[in-house]
């Protein structure tokens, strides 16, 4: 998610009590608290919650913070200075240490509820109390709100320690995930698809926590020790962190009956909804059933896009569930995901994922959560079989306007103004036999290259004369169909800014994240670097060093080629 900048005609923030002045909450504002919760925060034990849109909670300061670094791109878009790291209260409030709040900011942080649905399944059972009213954000905490170049943005500790949603666990997170989300975020907004952004990495000297991973060279499936880490807290940046799984826990206490304010609380989230993430583009002088119907037309096309996008850079969401579905269309939740190299319509990097959320089966899950979406709004209909309809008319188009979406994706992607199935499904065919990188093998098409020899870098194994000649074919089909369509330059430049040249490979990763547990934390700065600006060819040392096959030995490399989320 880019955010549009003044920074340029006003004034930077240049420390925190500036900072200060620019808060705004109209979570806490405008929706209702836990009746049960705590006044002061101080509320970090597993628990049910039966109401309410947030639990107040403060956040668990790491011990001895260091910082690692910052987004400089996302700060000058908020119009933040760099200066802001330096400065200590900066540095203790975005490590948990919010007792440094001064009057216009909230002494304490908020956790939210969710429902956990898996592939349109409701699951309960999950639940530490297995009724459903103990999932929720078990370690992320929402500590500020404000309003940035006129722009509402929230910031949310990622590691600030355990909220009543924990569910038992001490609601840290390990250095090695707060860096690859720290990391991808910013990644994912370079290459131009809505997301969840990173502002700042902190790490504790002194705080270690244990959790399963893999031993070096593992070929094991699960985690095979249990290994020390460093806890981090990273924080993350976006308009709201409304999921459709809290939408879906409100339409599921409405269902139940569960107390009286049920509905209204529904009604209160998803206003809240159209406040935060579609404000521009729904009139406010319509009926609230007329918003409501909007959003859902709105929201199918900004989630259609989204997944659309995944699919053009390889990204590989691995647990799309519907609390890990942002309702306001952008990429949330960067625990289980991976970037396809190899190319395989069936890549899932995260092992407790399966199939069902592989990569070419994103657009089902897609669908999938959308379906609840639309259950979980449709009791503010109660009655009015007219919108009703209407509700399942927009539910019901969502697979024709995905495909639809999909097949101008990849005709784009190879420079086509126009699908061609045959085109299409034979490179895939040969992607798969061929052993093709997915990134490297798109970049190089891009070039419109004239014969094979310019694109057999792109392979894992050597062809054989049959494949030889079975892409040399489609090479002449599909240059042929591009000569009758446009200037081939053109189509070139056209395929180079949607086909990145550099791609998110998990073995140039894992280096980052271990050196920086021993306090170095080069390697992070410089996949910031190359991350940065994907479509843009580096210097020809880094190009060499990113621009590169995967070697062999990190296939079914444990903690590499496969994960399990232990953050």
């Amino acid at each position: 998610m880019s955010f549009k900048s003044e920074s340029l005609k006003v004034k930077l923030t240049e420390n925190f009590s500036e900072f200060s002045q620019l808060a705004d909450y109209s979570f806490l504002n405008f929706l209702k608290a836990d009746p049960k919760a705590t006044k002061d925060g101080h509320d970090h034990r597993p628990r049910s919650v039966y109401s309410g849109h947030y639990v107040p909670v403060t956040p668990t300061p790491i011990p001895e913070p260091e910082y690692i670094s910052h987004s400089h791109k996302l700060f000058k878009e908020l119009g933040l200075s760099s200066d802001l790291i330096k400065d200590q209260n900066f540095c203790r409030f975005f490590s948990g240490d919010i007792s440094v709040a001064d009057d216009q900011m909230s002494y304490f942080g908020w956790a939210t509820g969710y429902a956990l649905s898996i592939y349109g399944t409701e699951y309960t059972q999950q639940c530490p109390f297995g009724t459903g009213n103990g999932y929720g954000d078990g370690r992320a905490i929402s500590v500020f709100e404000g309003l940035f170049n006129g722009q509402r943005m929230e910031m949310q500790l990622k590691g600030g320690g355990p909220t009543p949603y924990c569910r038992g666990a001490d609601g840290r997170a390990v250095l090695r995930s707060s860096v690859r989300e720290f990391l991808a975020q910013e990644f994912m907004a370079s290459l131009g698809i809505p997301t969840s952004r990173s502002l700042i990495l902190y790490v504790s000297q002194s705080e270690i926590v244990r959790r399963p991973w893999y031993s070096k060279g593992s070929k094991y499936f699960e985690p095979d020790i249990m290994m020390d880490n460093h806890a981090a807290i990273t924080t993350r940046v976006a308009p709201s962190f409304l999921r459709v799984g809290q939408l879906e826990l409100f339409a599921r206490r409405v269902r139940s009956n569960s107390h009286n304010e049920a509905l209204n609380e529904l009604k209160m989230i998803v206003q809240h909804l159209i406040d935060r993430n579609y404000k521009d583009e729904i009139k406010s002088d319509i009926s609230f059933e007329n918003k409501v119907i909007k959003l859902a037309t709105l929201y199918r096309e900004r989630l259609i896009s989204l997944i659309s996008n995944w699919m053009r850079v390889g990204y590989c969401q691995g647990n799309f569930n519907s609390d890990n579905c942002a309702a306001g269309g952008f990429t949330l939740d960067y625990g289980p995901f991976g970037f396809c190299e190899l190319f395989d319509p069936r890549f899932q990097p995260w092992t407790g994922g399966g199939e069902h959320f592989s990569f070419f089966n994103q657009p089902s899950a897609a669908q999938v959560n959308f379906k609840t979406f639309c259950s979980s709004i449709r009791p503010l209909f109660s009655g009015r079989q007219e919108y009703i309809e209407n509700l399942e008319q927009i539910e019901n188009d969502f697979s024709e306007l995905m495909n639809k979406e999909l097949k101008q994706m990849w005709a784009k992607k190879l420079g086509l103004d126009f699908y061609d199935k045959t085109l299409i499904n034979e490179i895939f065919n040969l992607m798969v036999i061929s052993k093709a990188d997915y990134t490297i093998l798109f970049r190089k098409l891009s070039s419109i290259p004239e014969n094979l020899d310019s694109i057999k870098d792109s392979f894992y194994l050597p062809i054989n004369q049959e494949l030889k000649q079975r892409w040399e074919v489609w090479l002449k089909n599909w240059q042929d169909n591009l000569k009758k369509e446009a200037n081939i330059k053109e189509k070139s430049e056209s395929m180079k800014s949607l086909n990145p040249i550099y791609t998110w490979r998990e073995w140039m990763v894992v280096p980052a994240y271990e050196d920086a547990e021993k306090g170095n934390y080069n390697k992070i700065k410089e996949l910031q670097e190359v991350f940065s600006n994907p479509y843009k060819a580096q210097s020809t040392k880094m190009d060499q060093k990113y621009n590169r096959l995967k070697p062999n030995k990190f296939f079914n490399f444990g903690g590499v080629s496969h994960y399990s989320c232990s953050s």
